[in-house]
């Protein structure tokens, strides 16, 4: 009997050579595709992050805008009507004065009028509308709001607002008046366009456009009983304004 024998060395060695290594070793097999997708989760979890810091701060700067409180300013003005005292008439030895109450930011400004003293007008909220360039009037009375286009020439911009207040919180100031007369045209029934600061104001009033008599047709000439006006006084200058307001 012939007996053959192999050598166990040299059999282990053939055996390493036919071996893969990724057999030998089942971690070093699995590290490419784990690592691929540790990868992947890695920049799916950095895109959600970013995409939450970024509605967080868009949602910052909305309730910044929109609800974080504006500063509030208290003023008042003591006025002479020239215009009365046009006919030889004497001014009063006490001069009627206008108090407000005002908070402003970069975009808008909304002045309280609290009921007058000893004086005939209805008390009010107005509210400007710097970016839209309008401005609304509330007549807390007949709980109404009447729109217009903002008028540049009597409402100061918003620092040169504050650097007004700041100087009123000191003391009064003694002014003189001007008169303002604004026709009511056309009802408005969909207030959105009219933005978020006023939708805001007028939301489930009656809201109607308004423009100045002066460039109606005619001037406005005829005149309109005291039933169908009504008067704000209020100052958002160096001199107090007297808004009548009249139905057309």
């Amino acid at each position: 009997m012939v007996k053959i024998a192999f050598n166990s060395a040299l059999a282990q060695k053939a055996l390493g050579k036919e071996v893969p290594a990724a057999v030998k070793d089942p971690e070093l097999a699995s590290a490419p595709a784990g690592s691929e997708g540790s990868t992947g989760r890695c920049l799916l979890t950095l895109l959600g992050i970013a995409f939450i810091l970024s509605g967080l701060i868009v949602g910052g700067a909305c309730l910044y805008r929109y609800f974080t409180p504006k500063r509030l300013y208290h003023g008042a003005m003591q006025f002479n009507d020239v215009s009365a005292g046009a006919g030889g008439e004497s001014q009063p030895y006490y001069l009627p004065r206008v108090e407000e109450e005002v908070e402003i930011s970069d975009s808008m400004a909304v002045i309280s009028i609290p009921p007058p003293r000893f004086r005939p007008g209805d008390p009010a909220y107005i509210l400007h509308d710097f970016n839209r360039k309008l401005t609304a009037y509330l007549d807390l009375t007949l709980r109404t709001c009447f729109v217009i286009p903002l008028n540049t020439s009597v409402v100061l911009p918003p620092q040169d607002l504050i650097d007004l207040f700041s100087q009123l919180m000191s003391g009064s100031y003694r002014s003189y008046l001007v008169h303002e007369d604004l026709v009511v045209t056309e009802r408005i029934d969909d207030i959105k366009p009219l933005g978020f600061y006023i939708r805001r104001l007028c939301d489930g009033k009656e809201t109607y456009r308004m423009q100045r008599r002066s460039s109606l047709p005619g001037g406005g000439i005829h005149k309109r009983s005291a039933d169908e006006c009504f008067t704000i006084h209020h100052f958002e200058n160096k001199f107090v304004t007297e808004t009548r307001i009249c139905k057309a």
